[in-house]
């Protein structure tokens, strides 16, 4: 099981960035992202149901951020616009275990991790 995170970047604020994350070994789990700011703890951005139906966002990304997912092409991405510099983080996708259906925002909960990917907002 490999998760694989591309897409970071610097841009100034206001800008857009779409993140991507490459799943390997399997495809109908529970996704999520999460990012870490410096200093910060890790923050719950956005989770996804294996079929992309159901999504949930964290509260300061809510109507900014779009999660979704093709799974013909093992992939999840994260369309992030309206960027803040106070969105710059290493961002993180992560995976819920096999047959667990119910999204979460706690990282408790996610079992596989990728190796997490650098966004940088310039004001």
């Amino acid at each position: 099981v490999q998760l694989q995170a591309s897409g970071g970047g610097l841009v100034q604020a206001g800008g857009s960035l779409r993140l991507s994350c490459v799943v390997s070994g399997f495809s109908s789990n529970v996704m999520g992202w999460f990012r870490q700011g410096p200093g910060k703890e890790r923050e719950f951005v956005a989770a996804i149901s294996w079929d992309g139906g159901s999504t949930i966002y964290g509260d300061s990304v809510r109507g900014r951020f779009t999660i979704s997912r093709d799974n013909d092409k093992s992939t999840v991405y994260l369309q992030m616009n309206s960027l803040k510099p106070e969105d710059t983080a290493v961002y993180y996708c992560a995976a819920r275990g096999e047959r667990v259906t119910v999204l979460s925002r706690s990282h408790r909960q996610y079992v596989y991790w990728g190796q997490g990917t650098l966004v940088t907002v310039s004001s």
